[in-house]
């Protein structure tokens, strides 16, 4: 079935970055991250400072986060990595929730029959609990966390093996995130790169980064890329 909107471009799938694009999780982060600080008599940080400290996977985060002559301590870094880790899994949702109006977007994808996945940094295991606990079942076609064996965003290969799970080619995938982080993958991929203002980052970092489009709101991506599935899909990529 195809839904005509006018819009600018075509896509078969989409893959949805997960922090500050699904979900704001910012408080719970933070509250992790502070406790561990503080168990080791570090300075802790505000709420907001975190929006430009997570993206990069768990590991990166707390190297973000320790004095600069103690980032480079690895065997401090794996140490800290874990209490974080077991401190964030009693945390996961105590504030986190869908931002206003995903509900309704992941719905409608849902009814178009647009298979949806997920593509984050956050530790797997993480990322799988707050996609059981907060969307529905069967959501999403799979969800691919921090993983030993992936490399993390911008490299492109999670979303390639998305697309490829999905049965699309890359250019067919529309890709959502709020960080030049997301947009260097969408563009590394060579998939349609939306950028999301409800999330942790700005507007003129999304721009700057690469962004095809700008999403003010979950409603908006209606108006930015148009969804073909099914028979309409073959038609419309044999158009172009």
């Amino acid at each position: 079935m195809q839904y005509f909107n006018r819009a600018a471009v075509t896509a078969k799938a989409a893959v949805f970055d997960l922090d500050g694009t699904l979900i704001d999780s910012l408080e719970d982060l933070a509250d992790s991250v502070n406790e561990v600080l503080t168990a080791h008599g570090f300075p802790t940080f505000e709420v907001d400072l975190y929006r430009y400290k997570v993206g990069n996977g768990s590991r990166k985060l707390i190297e973000r986060v320790l004095p600069e002559d103690k980032a480079g301590d690895e065997a401090l870094v794996d140490a800290l990595l874990a209490e974080y880790k077991e401190c964030y899994a009693r945390n996961i949702l105590n504030k986190t929730r869908p931002y206003a109006g995903i509900f309704n977007m992941l719905k409608r994808l849902q009814e178009m029959g647009v298979p949806m996945a997920v593509c984050t940094n956050k530790h797997q295991s993480a990322a799988e609990e707050i996609c059981r606990e907060l969307f529905a079942e069967g959501t999403f076609v799979e969800v691919i966390g921090d993983q030993p064996d992936l490399p993390r965003k911008p490299d492109p290969l999670k979303v390639l093996k998305l697309a490829e799970k999905m049965g699309v080619s890359p250019k067919e995938v529309a890709y959502f995130g709020d960080s030049s982080v997301d947009m260097e993958t969408a563009r590394n991929a060579g998939a349609i790169a939306l950028g999301v203002t409800w999330g942790f980052r700005t507007r003129e970092e999304l721009e700057e980064s690469g962004a095809r489009f700008i999403l003010e709101m979950p409603a908006d991506l209606f108006t930015k890329v148009e969804f073909v599935t099914g028979d309409d899909a073959s038609e419309a990529s044999e158009e172009k």
